[in-house]
């Protein structure tokens, strides 16, 4: 299954998550349906700014499989 949503995080907000104090990122689907995973899986995205972007989470029975950004 494939969810698409929009993350929108300072490099400050994300600075715990990505340190590992903050194990989990829950976001808002373009659906309304509520997903969480693994920040960890953020990291590439990360610059100066922060993360800025539009998402796409792929997932087969409930496992995650892979996160790309589109835009």
């Amino acid at each position: 299954m494939k969810y698409y949503f929009s993350i929108h995080l300072s490099y400050r907000e994300f600075l715990p998550y990505y340190q590992g104090q903050i194990y989990a990122i829950v976001a808002t689907t373009d659906k309304g349906i509520r997903v969480q995973f693994p920040a960890s899986h953020l990291r590439e995205y990360v610059t100066n700014e922060g993360i800025h972007g539009y998402f796409c989470m792929n997932t087969e029975n409930n496992k995650f499989l892979s996160l790309t950004k589109i835009a």
